[in-house]
């Protein structure tokens, strides 16, 4: 395998982490050509200053700083908001990691598309909003798109070299999250932090929270349809709490295939980077011994009502997705900002959702205005 050129956009995330780990394991094989960041000012010029890159990308208001930090560090440095396009399309860069969260990542994912380059996404909200698009943009451009979600990245695995035609169905696990075994009742009386400590996985807030509420993996049941060009009738979310299967593909034969592993996101990374090879993680393997036993549950769509709300959006489509996603976005950083309840971030999104026209075969640039219209009618729900 030639040394691969690597983009990591959100590098300072747990995704971005975990991937330079990856690189530091393999020096002879990636390389880091460019990192990009919000505003981690500090951890970035570690980042620069152990691994090197030509470029960088950073929110324009930490631009300053961060110079001032790196010194004659020679490296490039791009507005992470306006310019991060233009990052991701240099010709010196094979693979793009895409580990930024929400509605930010669909303008390098559409760009590292239309370049043909091997895009790893971590992020379902751009796939969510416009994967019609960008997998189109991906067949024409012939850039190969690899999940990097554990879930996702299962089912590609599952799929690899199957006919689809023989597919029956996908089920599509969850951890259950931090509310998996807390009476709804008490939901309102759950702290931030309390919803922020997940069981299994170390995220980021946004994603935590939407694990908490099972949105998370409604949302993934769209991307799958996206990634994988299924109906949401052939995807099933399953609970699945010791989150040892990451997910299982079920055949018209009955036979079904299931990826297993110990729960560390840089498997799934490096499979993606590898790929079609693998290689040694240098991580512990999974014990079956130890582990005793796996549990199954159906999920509880009262509980719940986030995931029953996505599904009835995967059936609709259109522009709908767009708006659940912005909607949701909204009310998960008013939640974590402690300006509404638990309870009102699902009330709100369905109110969004209920409120808007469909259009059923969107463009670009209609569902970037579908965005824009329920992130205003989301954030004047928030100030009622």
């Amino acid at each position: 395998m030639s040394l691969k050129k690597v983009a990591i956009l959100g590098s300072t995330g747990s995704i971005g982490i975990s991937t330079l780990k990856i690189i530091e394991r393999f020096p002879k094989k990636f390389i880091v050509t460019a990192l990009s960041a919000h505003n981690n000012v500090s951890l970035l010029e570690k980042q620069i200053k152990k691994f090197n890159p030509k470029y960088v990308a950073l929110q324009k208001e930490k631009i300053s700083d961060l110079r001032k930090r790196i010194g004659t560090c020679r490296v490039k440095i791009f507005d992470s908001g306006s310019e991060i396009a233009s990052l991701v399309n240099r010709k010196d860069i094979d693979i793009v990691i895409l580990g930024i969260q929400g509605r930010a990542a669909l303008e390098p994912f559409l760009e590292a598309t239309r370049c043909g380059k091997v895009i790893a996404p971590a992020n379902k909200e751009a796939l969510v909003m416009a994967g019609d698009i960008i997998m189109k943009e991906a067949r024409k451009h012939k850039a190969t798109v690899i999940p990097v979600d554990s879930e996702q990245s299962a089912i590609f695995q599952c799929l690899e070299g199957r006919d689809k035609s023989e597919l029956k169905k996908v089920y599509l696990t969850a951890s259950g999250g931090s509310l998996k075994n807390i009476n709804q009742a008490r939901f309102d009386k759950m702290t931030v932090n309390q919803i922020l400590s997940h069981p299994r996985w170390s995220m980021g807030k946004k994603i935590t929270v939407d694990s908490a509420t099972l949105m998370n993996k409604g949302l993934e049941v769209i991307e799958a349809m996206r990634l994988f060009d299924l109906p949401a009738e052939k995807i099933e979310v399953i609970i699945h709490p010791e989150s040892i299967i990451h997910s299982m593909v079920e055949f018209t034969d009955g036979a079904i295939i299931a990826q297993l592993g110990v729960t560390d996101m840089r498997i799934p990374i490096q499979y993606a980077m590898t790929y079609p090879k693998r290689m040694e993680t240098g991580l512990a393997p999974l014990d079956f011994v130890k582990q005793k036993f796996l549990t199954f549950q159906r999920p509880d769509f009262k509980k719940f009502p986030s995931l029953k709300l996505c599904y009835d959006v995967a059936r609709k489509s259109g522009s709908l997705p767009s708006v659940l996603n912005a909607a949701n976005e909204e009310v998960v950083d008013a939640f974590l900002k402690k300006e509404i309840k638990f309870s009102q971030m699902y009330k709100i999104v369905q109110k969004v959702v209920r409120r808007h026209k469909t259009i059923k075969n969107p463009n670009l640039r209609m569902i970037l205005e579908s965005d824009r219209w329920a992130r205003e009618q989301t954030r004047k729900e928030i100030s009622k």
